[in-house]
């Protein structure tokens, strides 16, 4: 009688953290929609609407932070998951989580790069104009 109660009891503890967790990356992802629409507001007002990548990697890294902790909620959830179809359902949702977190994190490289080679021409094309 009281093993049942102790696996109850951590249950629900699971279930209140797994909670926590998914609220948790709610809120990130609402932080980073907050902050990439402020810049993006900033970005229209000062009339600099050329290219939107830092706006785009900004988002793109509260989301892949979200992400991560939505996966942790699955992880939690199959800790007490009652059959091997809710274990089926979490391991597809983890896995689909995954993927969209690996390619995010690609693009978010991509995107780096392509910023990382366009600073240095910049300077590369100072220099030149100053040794003129």
């Amino acid at each position: 009688m009281l093993d049942i109660r102790a696996e109850d009891a951590v249950q629900v503890f699971v279930q209140w953290l797994r909670l926590g967790v998914e609220t948790l990356g709610a809120l990130i992802v609402a932080l980073g929609v907050i902050l990439a629409a402020g810049l993006f507001f900033r970005a229209l007002a000062s009339r600099q609407t050329a290219d939107f990548n830092a706006i785009r990697l900004t988002l793109a890294r509260y989301l892949a932070l979200a992400l991560e902790f939505q996966l942790g909620a699955d992880i939690l959830s199959t800790a007490v998951a009652p059959s091997w179809t809710e274990i089926g359902k979490l391991g597809a949702i983890a896995i689909i989580r995954t993927v969209l977190n690996y390619f995010l994190g690609k693009e978010m490289k991509e995107e780096q790069a392509g910023e990382r080679a366009s600073a240095d021409k910049t300077v590369e094309k100072r220099a030149i104009n100053q040794s003129r």
